[in-house]
């Protein structure tokens, strides 16, 4: 197997395809691994990621990744969430021991004290509405597909409803607005994170930075018989006979493999194919009516502690997140500032009004809203600022996008794809983003795309022949829900007969 690309889509093909038994080659043009999730060194020497990447326990299949790859022990999960608003009321989010979902959270939603009680109240119908459809009200089915914003107006949610609740999670989880996001991707957040089951909710943050967080792939991969090229940017691939017949450098010289896994950005995928191909198949002619969404992060150092929550999500404010990089990076064994100062970074998802402002005056914006909610801020000496904006940082779910999404096994034989612009891929970017969690991430492309077709049934029927016979092996494994696809039973069936392969259950 070839996969094209290491990003995290890339990755956890290779580490999946390389666990279920494939060889896998892995080719990235880049001297590191890690894609969007990368790390980059100032000029004084200091490292900073391109943006803050979080997942939730709702991301079961990204968190199987970070286990497979080795990064596990690197991320720590949160049991609640803090939010402050602009007067300075904090509000906490957590699940209410020995509550099952979905009534978890409503002791600690009662408390919230950010909303008012008729706020509270159509947000509460419009909860019931995704409970009671089990994540799929059936307005989400209209022609074209209706935005998140308008699915909620007709659930009569109040403004302070709008902007201090369902715009907070969602555009922190999909990055882009209310009015841009297609109801079936918000929706489908808050039955999973929030709704189905008591631990969805929980935030997983990278302790280390994220050049880091990714170091154990290489190695992992490696270990199970994979091979990671890195500096090799491909040229293009080389069709024959409707079929991919080889993969070509820029050099000029060709590799072949049994199947290619294209992993790479939606706009470079025409770059690779034959135009032929990106004309006549609709998935790849329908890539370019879909979107991107940019982020900024802003990165400031401060001469003192002025932070001890390790983040915060604020509310009708510009900056939505702030992380204490300081504090997480010791909490990983980092070393202690020794100057005694503290590193801030601040994430704006959907950050369309900031692409044109220059760079000093986002540092402006952001520096107000840190010292509006952390009182230690504004006595201290921002000795350090700087700004990474990300105009295409990640897909855009619009209204009705999933008609141009193409599915991970495409139509030439041998060719799948990996990624957030494909149909199964992340639909929830926090990892990815968390980009995002949730969740799908990369290694459902092993599922929806392999596992779908042949490598993936021959692989289950070489060692676990029915569902019936592994549920006996494994009298633990939790039943896949009614309300699950039979493409995500194949999915879940697939992964276990892979760690039951491995753990012997």
């Amino acid at each position: 197997m070839i996969v094209i690309g290491g990003g995290q889509a890339g990755l956890a093909a290779s580490v999946a395809l390389a666990e279920a038994g494939y060889r896998v080659r892995l080719l990235e043009k880049r001297p590191f691994l890690g894609g969007r999730a990368a790390s980059y060194v100032l000029a004084d020497g200091e490292h900073v990621d391109n943006c803050q990447h979080v997942t939730f326990g709702c991301c079961t299949n990204l968190q199987d990744f970070y286990r497979r790859s080795g990064s596990a022990d690197k991320i720590r999960f949160y049991e609640q969430l803090v939010l402050i608003d602009p007067q300075g009321r904090r509000g906490i989010m957590r699940a209410a021991p020995g509550w099952p979902a979905p009534i978890h959270m409503m002791p600690s939603f009662a408390l919230f004290s950010p909303l008012g009680w008729e706020d509270k109240l159509w947000i509460a119908r419009a909860m019931f509405d995704i409970v009671r459809s089990q994540g799929h009200p059936r307005d989400l089915d209209e022609s074209g597909g209706i935005s998140m914003l308008e699915w909620l107006r007709r659930r009569r949610q109040t403004q302070r409803a709008l902007d201090r609740f369902w715009r907070v999670v969602l555009v922190s989880a999909l990055s882009e607005e209310l009015d841009r996001t297609d109801a079936r991707y918000g929706v489908d957040v808050f039955w999973k994170a929030v709704l189905s089951n008591r631990s969805g909710y929980r935030m997983g943050v990278p302790m280390v930075r994220l050049a880091e967080l990714y170091d154990g792939c290489q190695a992992s991969l490696e270990r199970k018989g994979g091979e990671v090229v890195l500096r090799a940017p491909v040229r293009a691939l080389r069709l024959e006979n409707g079929a991919i017949a080889g993969v070509r450098f820029d050099d000029g010289h060709e590799e072949a493999a049994d199947a290619y896994v294209l992993a790479i950005p939606r706009n470079a995928v025409a770059e690779v194919l034959p135009d032929s191909v990106v004309k006549n198949h609709a998935a790849f002619a329908n890539l370019e009516k879909l979107s991107d969404a940019p982020i900024t992060g802003v990165h400031l150092w401060f001469d003192r502690p002025v932070m001890s929550e390790r983040f915060l999500t604020l509310l009708e404010s510009t900056t939505q997140w702030i992380f204490n990089k300081t504090a997480l990076y010791q909490d990983g064994g980092g070393e202690k500032d020794e100057k005694g100062g503290q590193y801030l970074q601040l994430v704006i998802s959907a950050s369309y009004d900031l692409l044109p402002m220059p760079r000093q005056e986002i540092i402006d914006v952001c520096l107000r809203d840190v010292r509006q909610v952390l009182p230690d801020a504004r006595n201290a000496q921002l000795t350090k600022a700087t700004v990474i904006k990300e105009a295409a940082a990640t897909f855009s779910p619009a209204p009705g996008c999933d008609r141009w999404r193409p599915k991970q096994q495409t139509d030439i034989r041998g060719l799948f794809l990996a990624g957030d612009d494909g149909r199964r891929g992340p639909q929830w970017l926090f990892g990815r983003r968390g980009h995002p969690t949730r969740s799908r991430n990369s290694a459902d492309i092993l599922a929806a795309g392999l596992a779908g077709g042949n490598l993936g049934r021959e692989f289950i029927r070489e060692r676990r022949p029915t569902l019936k016979k592994l549920e006996k092996k494994c009298p633990s494994r939790r039943k896949v829900p009614s309300w699950f696809s039979q493409a995500r039973e194949r999915e879940h069936l697939f992964f276990e007969a892979m760690r039951s392969e491995r753990y012997g259950c």
